[in-house]
């Protein structure tokens, strides 16, 4: 392995990719789910005339559509910037992405990958050190490398 790419392996580790990754898809779904509302928690009218007539999602009725979708969107990007209930979270806007590709834009589907790549890596892999996942949960999860499990 050469010099600079130790470097980039040392700098460039899976804590800084995992905060990106959680910042990043977290800034996009809260000022989405920012646009939905009045205040702080009263939903606009646009966004039930949203609901009703461009976002028309089968099997959901609009107005728990809009609800459920200016939750999710505030919820789900708090957990992942704190890193708690990472993987769940990302998950969770993983198949938020999901629905509005295939129902609301399917066209959309660079802007759509450009969300999916961080929330696939986050799922896989977890939020990092530099998160409340790791300071919760690492004094109770052995390490995967170094370690043998008591039989």
């Amino acid at each position: 392995m050469n010099t600079l790419t130790r470097h980039l392996e040392r700098w460039l580790s899976h804590d800084l990719i995992a905060l990106v990754a959680r910042l990043g898809p977290a800034g996009i779904f809260w000022l989405s789910g920012r646009t939905k509302v009045d205040g702080l928690l009263t939903l606009t009218d646009t966004t039930f005339l949203l609901f009703r007539e461009d976002y028309a999602l089968p099997l959901v009725p609009p107005v728990a559509a809009a609800y459920l979708a200016t939750a999710a969107e505030h919820l789900f990007p708090i957990l992942l910037v704190l890193g708690l209930g990472t993987r769940l979270s990302a998950a969770a806007l993983l198949g938020m992405t999901a629905v509005i590709q295939v129902f609301v834009y399917p066209s959309a589907w660079p802007t759509h990958l450009t969300w999916a790549a961080p929330l696939l890596y986050l799922v896989a892999r977890g939020g990092g050190r530099w998160s409340l996942d790791a300071v919760l949960w690492a004094p109770c999860v052995a390490p995967a490398r170094g370690l043998a499990v008591p039989r």
